[in-house]
């Protein structure tokens, strides 16, 4: 998942320099929610694993 929100950013950038904002913009979206939903099923099962171990 991580590596689809790379992507993304990287559409948005190379869009935002060839000046097509609305798809920029568009990536960029895309990229932090899968970013925030990365971190967030990250830190759950970090949680679960610490959780497991005790």
């Amino acid at each position: 998942m991580l590596y689809y929100a790379l992507v993304f950013l990287i559409v948005a950038i190379i869009a935002g320099l060839l000046g097509f904002g609305a798809i920029a913009f568009a990536a960029a979206g895309v990229a932090k929610i899968l970013f925030f939903i990365f971190i967030i099923l990250f830190l759950l099962s970090l949680v679960r694993h610490i959780g497991s171990r005790a």
